[in-house]
């Protein structure tokens, strides 16, 4: 995938940003233009483009949170936002102060961090029905953003969960988030593991400065799942069986590189080999415990485990549950059986 292929933001994701406006009765099409696109949006645009639609789209409604929350966002809300939690001690300081300053600004949905088996879990609840699939993204967006940019590494998402029902472009979903995406579920949750609160922060003024210039477009693609080294080792170890994966060292040398400096860019992007491998094993889990008749013992052989009981052991830190208990989960609440 080239570099610019990892720059755009899929085209129902576009719509979902102008429903903001039509949801009011304002017109889309003048502000398009403006940016140089058509009406009908059909095919993805650049970071770039999406986040200046976005900011027109905020100075149009003065709500940076898009008519999403109880109370507007106003424009300023999220450099503000940024100046409040720049000077926390640690990535678990910041995200507090982050919480409640949205909760003081948008009243709901309102945030909380709960940390439970080893996970640190962003959970939103609303007031009454579900927001859509659009405002919990844009409310994880904006955090997610923030909380990498301020310890200078992608923080990987272990979970997301949404109240809503699936929206028609949940597969886009999936991809934008790489991680366990769940639709129609008891709370809006997003998940990611609970020792990096313990990282310090030590960004400065200046930095927040050229930082906020550059957003949004910069919160977009820097930190996103598909974007840079971890993303080009994910797509390798992706055209391979599991079980034919290679060495780090042999990775390291068809990537053209030291693996000491493989090792340390992964590193700045919050990733390891050890972490992308569980996450395909993982994907590639689901999909065979959801969509295949496969037994426990042969997923475990395809995901190259020696015995199933490792297999077990995985899953179950990956999900919380057993492989049969997911499975059956799964089956019954698709109306399958």
């Amino acid at each position: 995938m080239a570099e610019i292929e990892r720059r755009m933001i899929a085209p129902g994701f576009v719509e979902e940003a102008l429903d903001s406006l039509r949801r009011l009765g304002k017109p889309t099409a003048c502000l398009l233009a403006k940016l140089g696109l058509s009406p009908v949006i059909d095919r993805p645009v650049s970071a770039e483009t999406y986040g200046a639609l976005w900011l027109a789209i905020a100075q149009e409604l003065d709500d940076e949170f898009f008519g999403m929350g109880a109370r507007p966002m106003r424009s300023g809300s999220f450099t503000l936002l940024c100046h409040c939690v720049l000077h926390a001690p640690t990535l678990g300081h910041a995200l507090r102060r982050a919480l409640r300053f949205l909760d003081v600004v948008l009243d709901d949905p309102r945030g909380t961090l709960v940390i439970r088996e080893g996970l640190a879990q962003i959970e939103l609840r609303d007031a009454g029905e579900p927001r859509s699939a659009f405002a919990y993204r844009t409310y994880w967006i904006i955090l997610h953003g923030i909380i990498c940019w301020l310890v200078g590494r992608r923080i990987p998402i272990r979970l997301v969960d949404f109240r809503c029902p699936e929206p028609s472009q949940g597969a886009d979903y999936r991809l934008f988030f790489g991680a366990p995406v769940r639709f129609s579920q008891p709370i809006s949750r997003l998940g990611f593991d609970s020792s990096l609160l313990d990282l310090p922060i030590s960004r400065s003024e200046q930095a927040l400065k050229q930082f906020l210039r550059g957003a949004p477009a910069n919160i977009l693609v820097r930190y996103r799942y598909d974007a840079g080294i971890a993303a080009a080792v994910r797509r390798r170890l992706s055209q391979t069986p599991p079980a034919a994966w290679s060495s780090f060292q042999i990775l390291a040398g068809d990537m053209r590189m030291p693996s000491s400096t493989l090792r340390h860019r992964l590193h700045d992007e919050g990733q390891s080999y050890a972490g992308i491998k569980d996450d395909i094993r993982r994907d590639l889990a689901v999909d065979m415990l959801m969509n295949t008749s496969k037994t426990i013992g042969e997923i475990a052989v395809q995901l190259g485990y020696s015995e199933p009981s490792a297999f077990f052991r995985a899953f179950r830190k990956w999900m919380g549950k057993s492989p049969e208990f997911f499975r059956r989960e799964e089956t019954k609440s698709a109306g399958w059986g």
